[in-house]
């Protein structure tokens, strides 16, 4: 039985909460969050304890493994101070807005010898996974081009996007992850365009709300991302795997499989799921109980805290591509 401790008690630290305490090989031991109302609320709900300060669980010797769902400025710091303190880390993305910050972290972390997973859930989603199984297996041939189609289904706020790191620190960098996961290859080349087609003020503080991307791996295999902040149907993923036997595609689940046919629309589907914790709510299943078999058998966990950097340096290429209008090469 592995035992956590939360930090982080808001819609993504509830959602880790539910999965814990439904897990048979984990228990929800404490429950801490700066709001110290919601962190009572949620510990009540599964019969953990509310930790007063992150140092009471660090110091609990019971505590195999602190899964932090806070807020992006506060990874870094709970990071080095849950590694040094011997526990296990399953850490939500990006590590941090700033790729120094994470670099520094790594330094201080890299001798620890624990146990460290990044919060890239995509790469556990059936079908994604099952994607990248049959690729990998060659069952399209040689990968020559991939796509990825990434839209969020309504833009954020805009004093939430102005504190975001920007849409390829934010939004893309789970689609980075992807493009190593399924490539298998790191990416040697960005160029990246973007655009303010959904609320203008973005411009105001640097950021688009509509994105195209351009990546060549090292090997030269070709792709390609496409995101957007809304999307009115509803959270749109999919990913496309063009090789030289043939095509894999990797579509949106939908809520239910039942079409309906009338004089007005034919074979009419279901709306897509409404956002990432219903779209990913099995992947999100998958990369806790990934995790725990990890620490059970003592094995590497992944994606790992340098998947988490390398994604972190590829937003930054895309950053710099968008802000020079000319592709960025990576070594």
């Amino acid at each position: 039985m592995i035992n956590f401790a939360l930090l982080g008690a808001g819609r993504i630290g509830k959602m880790h909460a539910a999965l814990i305490a439904a897990s048979p090989q984990a228990r929800l031991s404490y429950v801490f969050d700066s709001h110290s109302p919601s962190a009572v609320a949620l510990a009540e709900s599964y019969g953990a304890t509310v930790a007063e300060s992150v140092d009471v669980i660090l110091q609990d010797q019971s505590i195999d493994a602190i899964l932090i769902a806070t807020s992006t400025d506060t990874h870094v710091g709970f990071i080095i101070q849950a590694a040094k303190a011997g526990k296990a880390i399953l850490c939500e993305k990006p590590i941090d807005l700033s790729t120094k910050l994470v670099t520094d972290c790594w330094q201080q972390i890299k001798d620890c010898n624990v146990p460290i997973q990044i919060g890239f859930n995509r790469r556990f989603d059936p079908t994604h996974a099952t994607l990248q199984g049959k690729l990998t297996a060659g069952e399209i041939g040689e990968l020559q081009q991939l796509i990825i189609t990434s839209r969020d289904p309504d833009i954020a706020p805009a004093e939430y996007l102005r504190n975001s790191g920007g849409i390829f620190r934010d939004m893309i960098i789970h689609d980075f992850d992807m493009l190593r996961f399924i490539t298998g290859e790191e990416i040697t080349e960005v160029h990246a365009i973007g655009s303010t087609l959904i609320d203008p003020k973005l411009a105001q503080f640097g950021d688009v709300d509509s994105v195209m991307l351009t990546l060549k791996t090292a090997s030269g295999k070709l792709c390609h991302i496409n995101g957007s902040r809304r999307c009115v149907y509803g959270y749109d993923q999919r990913i496309e795997a063009f090789g030289a036997n043939g095509m894999l595609q990797s579509t949106n689940p939908l809520p239910h499989s039942v079409s309906m046919s009338t004089p007005q629309n034919t074979a009419s589907h279901s709306p897509l799921n409404p956002f990432f914790i219903e779209r990913y709510q099995q992947a999100y299943q998958a990369q806790l109980s990934s995790f725990i078999n990890c620490l059970i058998n003592k094995t590497a966990p992944s994606p790992s805290f340098l998947d988490g950097l390398r994604a972190q340096q590829l937003a930054d290429a895309a950053q710099q591509s968008l802000d020079t209008g000319l592709p960025v090469k990576l070594a």
